[in-house]
């Protein structure tokens, strides 16, 4: 099994690695292809454009010729996973779509943590179409300072306020907690033993590229 995975960050490379070992997959299952220069350009102008949609189509369509099933792994860029499977003969699973299907299935208050702005309303579009079906009641956050630590390689930092953010939803009652950016898994470490343990996206989104190319 090949799983060729869009990445807009390299950090994000052993986190999506861990989980598949985790997962039981073979070494070297995964084929990690980095594009940060598009989650820049996004957040430079302010959001996601056609023409960077049209882009990252691109790129996942030339991965799928060489692999059994392609997983975009970043919220931003979510929705051209969607052009792209359109035109793909393998399968191309959107990480954050798969996340938000699991992660409203018992209904209830769903809170969305987000590190980067321009994947707020991409997001916020996903998690709530998919509360359709439930009812959940999603609310989408966005961890003020976050992403400005996570440039600036402030990694423990980064993590620190993510898991602040989590105790906070909890505190408020939230059934679900949900980590819109695979960036964000890292904060796992930080929660208490009592902390419901929040969502993340590659565990998930790697059990749909799994399920999918045996469906194939």
């Amino acid at each position: 099994m090949k799983i060729a995975c869009l990445h807009t960050a390299e950090s994000n490379i052993p986190i999506y690695e861990d989980a598949a070992r985790e997962l039981g997959l073979p070494a070297g299952a995964l084929h990690h292809h980095v594009r940060a220069d598009l989650l820049l350009t996004a957040e430079r102008l302010g959001g996601l454009t056609t023409d960077i949609t049209a882009e990252t189509a691109d790129v996942l369509l030339r991965l799928a010729q060489e692999a059994d099933v392609v997983v975009l792994n970043c919220s931003t860029l979510g929705p051209a996973a969607s052009l792209a499977a359109d035109q793909s003969a393998v399968p191309v699973i959107r990480a954050d779509g798969v996340l938000a299907e699991t992660a409203v299935k018992a209904g209830g208050k769903v809170v969305v943590l987000c590190t980067v702005g321009t994947t707020i309303d991409p997001t916020t579009r996903l998690f709530e179409d998919a509360a359709k079906a439930t009812g959940a009641e999603i609310q989408v956050r966005l961890i003020d300072g976050a992403w400005a630590l996570f440039r600036a390689g402030e990694q423990a930092a980064y993590l620190a306020s993510i898991a602040e953010a989590v105790d906070a939803a909890q505190r408020e009652g939230a059934k679900t907690v949900a980590f819109a950016q695979a960036s964000m898994t890292g904060a796992l470490r930080l929660l208490t033993g009592s902390a419901l343990q929040p969502m993340t996206g590659p565990l998930v989104a790697l059990e749909a590229a799994m399920a999918a190319v045996a469906a194939n």
